[in-house]
Order: C-alpha cells, then sequence, then structure tokens
C-alpha cells in the first residue's frame, strides 16, 4: 500500500502551483470550487484515512487538516492580492479625484443670517403651509376679491372641484395671519420661505421664490419703531454704513404703506437697492383676525431672499442660485 502522506504532498504541491496561475477573480473562484468545494479533490482525500493503517490514521488526519488550512490560507492571501492589482487599462498613475467638503448654499446661508439678526431684536419664527387656501393668502390681507392680484393666471391654483380654490402661496404674509389667529397679541414674528408666482424665468424672475415676513403687534407702535427695526437690521447686515429710506406706495394689507431701500455694498461700491416694502397693518386685517384695531397697533415687512443675496454677492441673474451647479456654488 502506497505511503498515504506521499500522495498528500504531491496533491498540495499541485493545488499551490495551480493556485499561483490565478490571476483573475473567475480563475480564483474556479480554484476554489476545484479543490475546497464540497465535492473538490480536498473532500476526495479524505478516505485516505480509513485506508492508512490504524497506527498512522492519526498522522494521516491531522497531515489533511493541515492541507485543509494551508490551501483555505493560500486561497485568501492570493484573493487579497488579486484585489489590489488594477484591472487592465486603469493608470495608476493618473490624479485621482478630489473628495470636496459640501457647505450651505447660499440661499441657506443668507436666510440663517437673516433669522439670527432679527432674532436678536426678539423676533420669533413662525411658520405655514405653502398650500394655502384664498383666505389666509388674499381675503384676510384686504385683498378683495376685483383685484388683480387674484386673477387666475397670476397665481398656481390646484384644479377642480374638490381642491377647494386651494393655491401656492403668493407671498409670505400668509403666515402672518396665522400667527395672528395662533397667538394673541402683543407678538413678534418672523416668517421665511418659498412663494410662487407664474412669472417668466429671466435675469430677475423666477417663478419659486423666498421671502422673509416681519410682524409686530403691540400698543402704541408707529412708523418710528418700524423704521428702526429696519435700520438696526440694515446696519447688523451690511455693515455701520448701511441706511434705510422709505418711498410712499400702496399695499393692501398695510396703512400707510412704504418700498424699502437701503444703502449696501454692491461689487465693492454702496448705492441705493429696493429690497422690499413695508407699513403699519391696515385695521381690517386687524379686524379679520379678531385683534381691536383701537387697542392694538403694528407694523410689518417683506424682504426678497434673492434681491439681497444677489445684490450682496453681485449677482446678475437670479437662475444661477437654482441650476445647482457647484462650480458656481462653491464661490460662497
Amino acid at each position: 500500500m502506497s505511503d498515504p502522506t506521499v500522495e498528500i504532498d504531491a496533491y498540495e504541491e499541485q493545488a499551490l502551483a495551480g493556485l499561483e496561475s490565478c490571476n483573475e477573480p473567475a480563475a480564483l473562484e474556479a480554484w476554489r470550487i476545484e479543490h475546497l468545494g464540497s465535492k473538490g479533490r480536498l473532500k476526495a482525500m479524505m478516505p485516505l484515512v480509513k485506508q492508512a493503517p490504524p497506527e498512522a490514521r492519526r498522522d494521516v488526519g491531522r497531515r489533511l487538516n493541515e492541507l485543509k488550512q494551508r490551501l483555505e490560507s493560500a486561497f485568501g492571501e492570493r484573493t487579497v492580492a488579486s484585489a489590489g492589482s488594477p484591472p487592465p487599462g486603469i493608470d495608476l498613475t493618473e490624479p485621482g479625484l478630489v473628495s470636496v467638503e459640501g457647505r450651505r448654499h447660499v440661499l441657506t446661508a443668507t436666510i440663517d443670517r437673516i433669522v439670527e439678526v432679527f432674532g436678536r431684536m426678539g423676533f420669533e419664527v413662525a411658520d405655514g403651509p405653502e398650500l394655502e387656501d384664498e383666505w389666509h393668502n388674499f381675503t384676510a390681507l384686504n385683498i378683495p376679491p376685483e383685484h388683480p392680484a387674484r386673477d387666475r393666471s397670476d397665481n398656481f391654483f390646484l384644479g377642480g372641484e374638490s381642491a377647494g380654490h386651494r393655491l401656492l402661496r403668493t407671498q409670505t404674509s400668509t403666515v402672518q395671519i396665522r400667527a395672528m389667529e395662533a397667538t394673541p397679541p402683543p407678538l413678534r414674528v418672523i416668517a421665511v420661505g418659498r412663494v410662487y408666482r407664474p412669472d417668466a424665468h429671466d435675469a430677475t424672475h423666477y417663478s419659486m421664490f423666498h421671502q422673509v415676513e416681519g410682524l409686530a403687534v403691540d400698543r402704541d407702535l408707529s412708523m418710528v419703531d418700524l423704521k428702526s427695526t429696519l435700520v438696526g437690521f440694515a446696519k447688523a447686515f451690511f455693515g455701520a454704513e448701511a441706511e434705510v429710506r422709505m418711498r410712499p406706495s400702496f399695499f393692501p394689507f398695510t396703512e400707510p404703506s412704504a418700498e424699502v431701500d437701503m444703502w449696501m455694498p454692491v461689487k465693492g461700491t454702496w448705492q441705493w437697492v429696493e429690497i422690499g416694502g413695508c407699513g403699519m397693518v391696515d385695521p381690517a386685517v386687524f379686524e379679520a383676525v379678531g385683534i381691536d384695531p383701537s387697542e392694538w397697533s403694528g407694523f410689518a415687512f417683506g424682504l426678497g431672499v434673492e434681491r439681497v443675496t444677489m445684490r450682496r454677492h453681485g449677482l446678475g441673474d437670479i437662475r444661477r442660485l437654482f441650476e445647482n451647479d457647484a462650480r458656481f456654488l462653491r464661490q460662497f
């Protein structure tokens, strides 16, 4: 009877030599199945234990176990080495792609800064739905049914009777109404969010943009308090040289009303820039939400976030803010 250990040694040498020639994952898997599989050649050598003389069976069994461990270890090492080899056609000397650290969108950063400044003035953040009803978007804001702002062609109304004449809000003033409905005066709130109007997209118009609305309701508030608030914001946001001026205007929900210009730096040059509107809350708005206008007074203002962002950073096209071009956004 031949010596089983000689047969085992010969098989080990042959198996390891075959493993050395395996350079592809498919070849490695084929080798594994051939030698280490449940029906592989190593399994087929187990009867050698029974065929050996009784006094040699322990040594043969130990030798087969050592062989199994040796082949499994060699297979693992070869698999790792093969995985580290570049596939054909890969140039390891070619520079890799550098991971770039992310950052907040320039609009988000502007909103955070605006909220932080008004927060120091005592304004709390209020929120409301972007899908609104006509009561909060128009009626409670003293916008009559015949007003042009309510024309269906100037708003994103939901279609069908089941929609209940709901629309995407056209202004964050809707949040002011909801804040006054929910909280008795005195109150100071600021609302920031997206608004929607069916404008054709060009350098200064977009169908979705952001507004910041501020509202203060208390006893004996006046236009002086309103301007002082806006001046405080301008100086905190743009610098000590910033100023505010108001030009008479008209809004249905404020009386008197004014356009707001701010003296701010644009591309390093200080100039007057129109950024929004403001005024004293119209008594009709107070009456709509159950606040007595003979006891309480208030002021409101609205600023365009994109307008502030574009002027602050010297941008000439609002569309760039929504294109999500990483090369453009990395400038801020």
